[in-house]
């Protein structure tokens, strides 16, 4: 007979949830799953704060890996990368948002499936250079296009890198998911090769590369519609004007 499993302690999970719903302080969240959680687990108060302190300790440093470069590509967003990157594509009469980003859905992909996961990011890849491109060869084609339109080309960008890192990093043999599978099917007695679990991820990160484009190509289209009716509303509003 099986000993009952106490399922108290996911209630950590609910706070995070919640937390971020209401959005709330990230660190106040975490604190505050990791209380409920202890508490739930009947953890002494004295061990809960133990392994608070001992987590602390082990992790102090990763805020400066994280800040140090955020400060650099702040400082060159100070220097005008933003600008320059625009100016850039700018010169490409041939760019268009979504196929900027179809560019860089291909790399981001091929990249991650080598195991280079750090190549790309939102703070050091997209919001630098990534969105500025694809903003600004939506400008040069289509001046004048609204707020709506700019935000969506800017989260269609952020949603490239996330799609192209996924499924990307599914196909690496040495991924740690890759590894979880493995670790867990050989405790339930089957063995499975890494290599087969990452090759069956091809065909989904294939079907990804695709879906994802043609809503890349969907967003240009979009683009194009928009400033096409905007351009209808100001002639007949003109034409309007001219009648006597």
């Amino acid at each position: 007979m099986q000993a009952a499993v106490n399922l108290w302690p996911l209630l950590g999970v609910a706070v995070i949830v919640a937390g971020f719903l209401m959005r709330a302080h990230p660190v106040l969240v975490v604190a505050a799953a990791c209380f409920t959680t202890g508490l739930a687990a009947s953890m002494p108060l004295e061990g809960l704060l133990a392994s608070l302190g001992t987590a602390f300790v082990k992790t102090r440093n990763l805020p400066l890996i994280y800040l140090l470069p955020l400060a650099a590509i702040g400082l060159l967003e100070r220097f005008g990368l933003r600008e320059h990157a625009q100016a850039s594509i700018a010169r490409v009469k041939s760019a268009t948002a979504g196929r900027i980003l179809i560019v860089y859905l291909t790399v981001r992909e091929a990249s991650a499936a080598l195991g280079l996961t750090s190549l790309g990011g939102h703070p050091n890849m997209v919001r630098p250079l990534v969105a500025p491109m694809a903003e600004g060869a939506a400008e040069l084609r289509h001046p004048g296009i609204s707020e709506r339109l700019r935000h969506k080309v800017r989260a269609m960008s952020a949603a490239t890198d996330n799609v192209g890192l996924f499924f990307g990093e599914d196909i690496f043999v040495a991924f740690g998911a890759i590894v979880l599978m493995q670790t867990i099917l050989r405790g339930e007695g089957i063995e499975v090769n890494p290599l087969h679990i990452a090759l069956w991820g091809i065909p989904t990160a294939i079907t990804a590369y695709i879906i994802h484009a043609w809503r890349l190509r969907r967003l240009d289209a979009e683009i194009e519609r928009e400033l096409l009716a905007a351009h209808q509303a100001t002639a007949a509003a003109t034409d309007k004007d001219a009648r006597p």
